[in-house]
């Protein structure tokens, strides 16, 4: 999420920062290939860091939707798993697809961090339960048509890619007929904000029509980092565009007794508007 600092001092800098030469931000257009190798490379750096912060909040085998602690276990958005083809996209370490897997699905997970990967590989080994793993583009996705009955992602790979219809027009392909695509991003309206859990972060600085990459960038203004902001509408147009029909859209509130804080997430800023939207679509039958 973009703005990180911009209200007073920068955050301490990140192993990836310091990795890949990260020297700031700005505003302007990168395309697939711009973000992929940025991408790809952040991740891989920002592993070991990613972890350390949120690793005891995510788990091992556990599938938490979003930083307002939304558990698949409670919400089932996803209904019955048993039995079912799933694929988890920007699978991260892949605690998602482990606890899919425990509830007997057959589940491949895929990310395009191999630094990512590798956590999840060692938490197969620690857990027991094998999770087929693949390094994947979301763009270009390296399986058969109609190989699965569901596709999910927790904030894996939709903020990051360029083609957005694309994406879901690959997820679709993917997909056997009525199967189901839900996806949990940060909520577009949190684009209007600072990226701060305080009282910074209640004042509105920036246009939520305002479609702008956010790019890190190194001394020589390569992109480091890359993420998009699309409005509700340009997610439901994209999903029409792929043949997937919008079932739901849930807005997840901010639980009584959540006093936790993951980035610009936090019991201040959750109380007064949504920080995650879960999409909920189904393609035709």
């Amino acid at each position: 999420m973009p703005q990180d600092g911009e209200n007073g001092p920068p955050p301490p800098q990140r192993t990836a920062e310091r990795l890949l030469g990260t020297v700031g931000s700005e505003r302007r257009w990168a395309g697939s290939a711009e973000s992929v190798a940025a991408n790809s490379a952040w991740w891989d750096a920002d592993a070991d860091d990613y972890h350390v912060e949120h690793g005891d909040f995510l788990g091992v085998a556990d599938f938490v939707w979003c930083p307002e602690s939304l558990r698949e276990e409670d919400a089932r958005l996803l209904g019955d798993v048993a039995g079912r083809d799933v694929l988890e996209v920007g699978c991260g370490s892949a605690p998602c697809a482990r606890w899919l897997a425990g509830q007997g699905a057959n589940v491949t997970a895929f990310d395009l961090s191999t630094g990512m990967l590798r956590y999840a590989a060692a938490a197969n080994e620690a857990t027991g339960i094998d999770v087929p793993l693949v390094r994947a583009n979301a763009e270009c996705l390296p399986f058969a048509d109609a190989s699965f009955d569901i596709a999910c992602s927790a904030f894996g790979g939709v903020p990051f890619v360029a083609d957005l219809p694309g994406t879901f027009r690959e997820v679709a392909r993917v997909l056997r007929p009525g199967g189901s695509w839900v996806f949990a991003v940060t909520h577009p309206m949190r684009w209007i904000f600072p990226d701060d859990p305080g009282p910074d972060g209640l004042r509105v600085t920036g246009s939520y029509f305002d479609r702008t990459p956010y790019v890190e960038v190194d001394d020589d203004g390569n992109a480091t980092y890359v993420e998009y902001h699309r409005t509700l509408g340009d997610f439901v147009r994209a999903l029409n565009w792929a043949g997937l029909t919008l079932v739901d859209l849930v807005e997840p509130e901010w639980p009584d007794g959540h006093t936790g804080e993951w980035g610009q997430w936090s019991p201040l800023r959750g109380a007064l508007f949504p920080g995650t939207a879960i999409f909920l679509t189904r393609r035709a039958g």
